[in-house]
């Protein structure tokens, strides 16, 4: 959008140089005007009447800003100020008078650029808002459009979503694309997380008008971009669905990270992982964490989260088995006593919520590494200085081992350097039960996992989880939980169905 506008500084080569600037850059300029004083400046800006004014701050004298004040108020130009002062006093007048933003000299390229294309945008805001009667829609489109399915509809347009990192830049993102100058644009819709365009079917370039949208994007602002253009051209497919599958195609910045433009024809489904650990799994990580295998920790993570290739596996479910991965640390943690110090219990929230949270699974895996690692240096810190509790290391011994068949008293306490009649009196002073009972409690808490969610049979998880006598396994289990295996499968699955039934009614 064309504006009119108006540069005040005392110094001519600082005028001159921000007219130079606002020349040559990309922003559409209809006319520039200087002044060199705030009396040329009142001459100026009555006949002119600018879109944007750029003021320096430090001429304006406090016999003059009762008028300066009126002017802007009457008739409410776009303000940028500037000052060779960086104080506190320079920034509350900036904010009194509302001035779009404050320059400090000497200027930077990268802060002249940001505001002027600023004021260049809220040019056009100001402009689109006189003449807009509608502000929830778009020409003969509405929101609803987007969220309700109208098969009745004609819909011969793409979709292009854009993201950004931090949905707090979202309404800036928005204000970006509405004065971008896209051809066979149809609409701009900005949602709470990302931001909607309609382009006509017809339109040969979307893809490489996103692009340049882009790179114009990364030129003024530092926020991570991320596009994805739907080029489907199936008829009987509706706005509605349209944005569904957008939107589902933005998850995928989850693997592939931002800055760049995707284009697609339709959303892949995503495939199926197990979100939780295997006992073998479980048996790696305490191995890897109990001998500080950095390095093989980083190659665990790599090769299991980082190598992941289309089609790919439900976030959410990417999520948990992170979190799978960050029970195993809180156990060595525990094994430590460093969940009861502070900086690590700290650090151990933040990685949870990174976890959770997170927009880029490299950069959560980054983080976890950088936890574990923080970690080690405690443990070494911990058992160079304190006594370990040899009951939580031992109970990691167990549930490591849980599965051999032969394991015995003797090998806990072997592992733990305590004499099995003495490990066995601070078991069961701690947990309130002995070695046995412990060891049988793993054992059937890991068997109703595999029952509830394998198809394996009962004599093959007997032997997953230590016993070699599957009737043995079947007495014990039964008195534990009430129920045989074969009844307690039956009746989950039963709970399963009617949960699934009540769900649908």
């Amino acid at each position: 959008m064309e504006g009119n506008w108006l540069i005040v500084d005392r110094d001519l080569n600082e005028r001159e140089g921000l007219k130079w600037w606002l020349r040559t850059s990309s922003i559409p300029v209809t006319n520039i005007h200087l002044a060199s004083s705030y009396q040329e400046f009142v001459v100026i800006f009555e006949q002119e009447i600018p879109d944007v004014v750029v003021m320096e701050l430090d001429m304006i004298g406090r016999e003059d800003w009762s008028s300066f004040r009126e002017l802007i108020q009457i008739y409410d130009p776009t303000l940028v100020l500037t000052s060779a002062e960086a104080t506190f006093e320079k920034a509350r007048l900036a904010i009194d008078m509302q001035a779009l933003d404050l320059m400090i000299k000497p200027f930077s390229t990268t802060k002249v650029n940001s505001a002027f294309q600023k004021a260049s945008r809220s040019i056009g805001r100001k402009k689109n808002a006189i003449g807009a009667n509608h502000p929830n829609s778009y020409k003969d489109l509405s929101y609803e459009a987007l969220f309700i399915s109208q098969p009745s509809l004609v819909e011969d347009y793409h979709i292009a979503a854009f993201k950004t990192e931090n949905a707090e830049t979202i309404g800036t993102l928005s204000s970006f694309l509405s004065e971008f100058p896209f051809k066979d644009l149809h609409g701009v819709f900005a949602l709470s997380e990302l931001v909607v365009l309609l382009f006509q079917e017809s339109c040969p370039n979307i893809t490489e008008q996103c692009q340049k949208a882009m790179r114009r994007w990364d030129e003024e602002f530092s926020e991570p971009l991320a596009i994805v253009v739907y080029t489907g051209k199936n008829p009987a497919v509706t706005l509605n669905q349209k944005y569904l599958q957008t939107q589902k195609m933005l998850e995928f910045t989850y693997y592939q990270g931002y800055k760049q433009v995707v284009e697609f024809e339709y959303s892949p489904d995503w495939v199926h992982m197990d979100p939780f650990l295997t006992p073998p799994e479980q048996r790696t990580w305490i191995d890897m964490l109990t001998n500080f295998d950095l390095e093989k920790i980083k190659k665990w993570l790599y090769d299991e989260f980082l190598q992941l290739q289309n089609p790919y596996p439900d976030p959410g479910l990417v999520r948990i088995r992170l979190t799978s991965i960050l029970a195993q640390i809180r156990r060595y943690m525990q094994t430590f006593n460093l969940d009861d110090q502070s900086l690590y219990e700290r650090e151990y929230r933040y990685i949870f919520n990174s976890i959770l949270y997170d927009t880029v699974l490299y950069r959560t895996v980054q983080n976890l590494i950088l936890f574990i690692q923080k970690i080690f240096i405690g443990a070494e810190a911990s058992s160079r200085n304190f006594k370990q509790d040899p009951i939580e290391r031992g109970i990691s011994y167990m549930e490591a081992n849980f599965s051999n068949t032969n394991f015995r008293l003797e090998d806990v306490a072997h592992y733990v350097d305590r004499n099995p009649s003495y490990f066995s009196h601070l078991l069961i002073s701690k947990t309130g039960k002995g070695f046995t009972e412990v060891l049988a409690g793993i054992r059937m808490k890991e068997a109703k996992r595999l029952l509830i969610e394998t198809r394996k049979p009962v004599k093959e998880i007997a032997y997953l989880v230590g016993y070699q006598n599957t009737n043995y396994f079947s007495r014990i289990f039964k008195e534990t939980s009430g129920m045989s295996p074969r009844e307690f499968r039956l009746n989950k699955a039963e709970n399963l169905n009617s949960d699934k039934e009540q769900a649908e009614n």
